[in-house]
Order: structure tokens, then sequence, then C-alpha cells
């Protein structure tokens, strides 16, 4: 049986390379903190990470073992499969609280604020204004949320791809280097 795996003690902000594209939208579902652009270089990534404070998410050990100065903490994530990622991750931070579950844009990363109802019945359907009390949007994309029933199919993917059977799979080295 799986144990809950432990709730962070400190806020983790990361910078995920342009091949964890999927991993870094699943991180923000979960309420990390990850910068993410798919069109990013090595250098800007590294450079944006040691401006920013941010641990860099990588596949690619060559970027690991360069010498870039400073120090940089990277984690080289092992797997291919996203399920196997997130374990990863979640395994070495741990978990944000709950409450930090669905509070960023899944675009921008950028952290949601409460948006008046009012104000949402010209960005929403009148189904859902009309079905839903509290709205939320992003400052940066002005992306309107709310918490229907696509939360709770969030929430269940999260559990699922958390909970994944690894049996089958190779198994995953935690690997945590710090730059030369």
């Amino acid at each position: 049986m799986a144990r809950e795996p432990r709730i962070m003690e400190r806020t983790h902000r990361l910078i995920a390379d342009a091949m964890l594209g999927k991993l870094a939208k699943w991180l923000r579902v979960l309420g990390f903190d990850v910068a993410y652009d798919r069109s990013i270089e090595n250098q800007v990534l590294v450079r944006s990470a040691k401006i920013e404070g941010r641990d860099i998410l990588t596949r690619d050990r060559r970027l690991v073992q360069r010498r870039w100065g400073g120090s940089i903490r990277f984690i080289v994530i092992e797997d291919d499969h996203l399920p196997n990622q997130l374990q990863q991750v979640v395994r070495e931070l741990g978990r944000p609280p709950r409450k930090q579950v669905l509070s960023r844009c899944l675009r921008c990363n950028e952290p949601l604020t409460s948006f008046r109802r009012k104000e949402a019945a010209a960005q929403v359907s009148p189904y859902v204004h009309r079905t839903q009390k509290r709205f939320f949007q992003c400052p940066s994309c002005r992306r309107i949320y709310w918490r229907g029933t696509h939360q709770k199919r969030i929430l269940n993917c999260v559990k699922t791809l958390l909970a994944q059977d690894r049996s089958g799979q190779r198994e995953t080295k935690r690997e945590t280097r710090r730059s030369p």
C-alpha cells in the first residue's frame, strides 16, 4: 500500500526544460510554481533559474554535467512516463498543501485571483455562470477558471497518476545534483 507523500516544507520554485512540458502543466495542477517555455535554450534556462532562484527540472544529463558556476540545483527526471515523472518530483520535494491544488494558471503559471461573478457573466457561457458561484482569473493571460465538474476529473486524474503502480517499469533513480 502506497503511503501518502509528505507535504512540502517550503515552496519550491522550479523551471522545466523544453522536454518536460506535460510534467510542468501537471505540476502546476498540483500547485507547484513551474516556469516553462518550450522554446527556451539551455543557457537562458540556466540564467533564468539563477536569477529567479528556481531549481531546474531536466531530462538532459549533459546540461547537468556542464559547469555553469554558482549553485544551481538540477532534478534529473529519469523516466519518459508522466506518472513516474510526477511521482519522482513529489517524492523528492513533497506535495504542495491541498489548498494549492488548482491555484495556478495552467498556461502562464501565475497564481489565480478571485474574479467577480458579475464580471464573469460576459466571459463564460450562461450555463456556467448560472451554475457556478466562484470564479478565478489569471492576472497575466486573463483566462477564467471555475470549480466545475472538470475539477473533479482533474483531481481524480492526479490521484491516478500519483498512485499508478510502477511494477513492470524500470525503477527510477533519485538524482539531484548541484552544478559543479
